[in-house]
């Protein structure tokens, strides 16, 4: 079954908060999950007020995950802390993801969502270069995805990690554009 991307709407917020709200999911993304912060933190960027990128993962037309991918150079306080531990191209590019319900993780979906997401960067974005993700070290099945999906450990290093109970240490990541 093929896997799509298409770019969040503000119809698609109960989805993401419900997604939000899965353990498995809260582990690592420890969100806010009330109607007022999945509007705060993804409404911005349904219109085009914020540089990030939100897609809705589709396998076969239905959604199961939710990507997110931005440019480096417009988040410097992202692309500084990172910068400590490897080198961060001008053009380099980030994504992260999650697969909302439990029954679908462990099953090769996530290397899938992350393939199409690189396919559809190459395309979407001409000048990047390469996609560096930072991932914390505990986060297993995230990192495993990644590799899976053709990226290469290139470093780790501490960053404030997104849920206070994880160590700083983070696996870093990254791939480049194919010639």
């Amino acid at each position: 079954m093929p896997i799509s991307l298409r770019r969040v709407e503000p119809a698609d917020f109960p989805q993401l908060r419900t997604w939000l709200e899965q353990p498995h999911v809260a582990r690592w993304w420890n969100h806010e999950t009330s109607p007022e912060a999945v509007e705060r933190d993804f409404g911005p960027a349904t219109r085009g007020e914020e540089p990030c990128e939100d897609f809705i993962a589709l396998l076969d037309g239905a959604p199961v995950g939710l990507v997110q991918r931005s440019r480096f150079a417009d988040y410097p306080g992202e692309r500084d802390a990172l910068a400590k531990i490897v080198e961060v191209p001008v053009e380099a590019m980030t994504v992260d993801y999650l697969i909302g319900d439990l029954d679908r993780t462990g099953r090769g979906l996530g290397p899938r969502i992350i393939e199409e997401t690189l396919a559809r960067t190459w395309r979407d974005h001409p000048a990047a270069t390469c996609v560096i993700v930072a991932i914390a070290a505990g986060n297993r099945p995230s990192w495993r995805a990644l590799e899976k999906a053709g990226l290469h450990r290139v470093g780790e290093g501490d960053l404030e990690p997104d849920n206070p109970v994880d160590e700083p240490l983070h696996y870093v990541y990254r791939i480049d554009r194919p010639l």
